[in-house]
């Protein structure tokens, strides 16, 4: 053979090694995390996949709105599936953290947003500050417990609904019957025994007032919280302290919501949780990515888990409605039938769109029975 035709031999072969390489590579690159959002998006509990989450800072800071004795309870749960993520949990009431939220807006700290009222995380996307994501496991959420864009911006955990604590033992030596409506609380009777949590800094104490004013119309709705403001003692800051301070005895009833009234009675206080008969302003408890310039990994492997199987039977130990529907029974205390004691046309894109003129209006007219502002 000429040497001619050796050489053109060797360059066709190396030419066809080339082309294959080059294939080769192009069907490697197709499955990489950066060609598949999906698997990008939903990181398996793994050491690989953890060390992978973790940011240069070595963590991710969480804002959440969720009660303390049930981030106890949460908690560990993470810290167990991800050793290697630590996290700095910010806890407070609804109001605060969206305040807070909303003045972070140009340069956010949170990374991930945790059970915090639906309503407040619309105020929150009308402001650009969401970034859509969709969690691992998003099949599993009943639609009307998420946002309707896919990728959704928020997506909820579990609803929560207003609910009266009325302590027995007082109601009792004050010769007060147990109310059983909303109407019922305006009567004479209650004028002082009342503790109601101030919409402003609470989220309970917003849906209550919401849920109020969607019922009777603005104007009925007005005049029914002149009345009811007759009769209330102190407007507090914080959705709990209604029922706790109830609970002590220093008032004989507390506008608060369910799962404070049911745990309070099932822990041997004497606490009637009341469920009004017109129906309980709701809102349900959310979960967010926050808009920011490098969005940290961990914060999706934590969204991811903060609607597992494993977490959600948690929450329905606590409240009987769940985004992820699962075996655990309805909690001792709640209805029957929970989701028929919610009022019906409650509106999440009403109250987050009113929000700010409520919360003015109710202020002008009722701050002055609020107690002071921790500083």
């Amino acid at each position: 053979m000429s040497i001619g035709k050796k050489w053109l031999r060797f360059t066709l072969s190396l030419l066809s090694a080339f082309l294959l390489t080059l294939v080769v590579t192009a069907c490697v690159q197709t499955q990489t995390p950066e060609n598949k959002p999906e698997a990008a998006s939903t990181p398996k509990a793994t050491s690989a996949s953890t060390e992978a989450a973790k940011p240069a800072s070595g963590g991710i800071t969480i804002y959440t709105a969720l009660e303390d004795d049930q981030l106890s309870e949460y908690m560990p749960l993470f810290q167990k599936a991800y050793p290697d993520i630590k996290v700095n949990k910010v806890r407070d009431s609804t109001g605060v953290v969206t305040a807070k939220l909303l003045a972070e807006k140009d340069n956010p700290t949170a990374d991930v947003v945790w059970g915090l009222a639906a309503s407040s995380l619309l105020v929150a996307e009308k402001q650009g500050m969401l970034e859509p994501y969709a969690p691992k496991g998003l099949e599993a959420v009943q639609p009307q417990f998420r946002d309707s864009e896919n990728p959704p911006k928020w997506v909820g955990i579990d609803a929560w609904e207003s609910a009266f604590c009325v302590n027995t033992v007082e109601a009792g030596k004050k010769n007060l019957p147990i109310p059983t409506s909303w109407a019922d609380l305006i009567k004479p009777e209650y004028k002082g025994q009342i503790v109601m949590s101030n919409p402003a800094s609470s989220g309970t104490g917003f849906l209550s007032v919401s849920a109020i004013l969607q019922m009777m119309g603005d104007a009925d709705g007005w005049k029914y919280l002149d009345a009811l403001h007759e009769n209330i003692a102190q407007y507090v800051h914080s959705g709990s302290k209604p029922c706790k301070l109830a609970g002590s005895g220093e008032y004989a009833i507390g506008i608060s919501f369910g799962y404070r009234a049911v745990k309070q009675k099932n822990g041997g206080e004497p606490i009637q949780p009341v469920f009004p008969k017109e129906g309980s302003g709701w809102d349900i408890e959310a979960n967010a990515l926050i808009k920011k310039a490098n969005i940290n990994p961990a914060a999706k492997t934590f969204l991811d888990w903060a609607i597992s199987p494993e977490i959600s039977k948690k929450y329905a130990k606590n409240f009987p409605i769940t985004a992820v529907k699962t075996d655990v029974p309805v909690p001792a205390g709640f209805p029957e039938d929970p989701i028929k004691q919610l009022y019906p046309k409650n509106d999440f894109k009403w109250a987050a769109a009113n929000r700010d003129a409520i919360l003015a209006e109710w202020t002008k007219r009722y701050d002055s029975k609020s107690e002071a502002k921790k500083k």
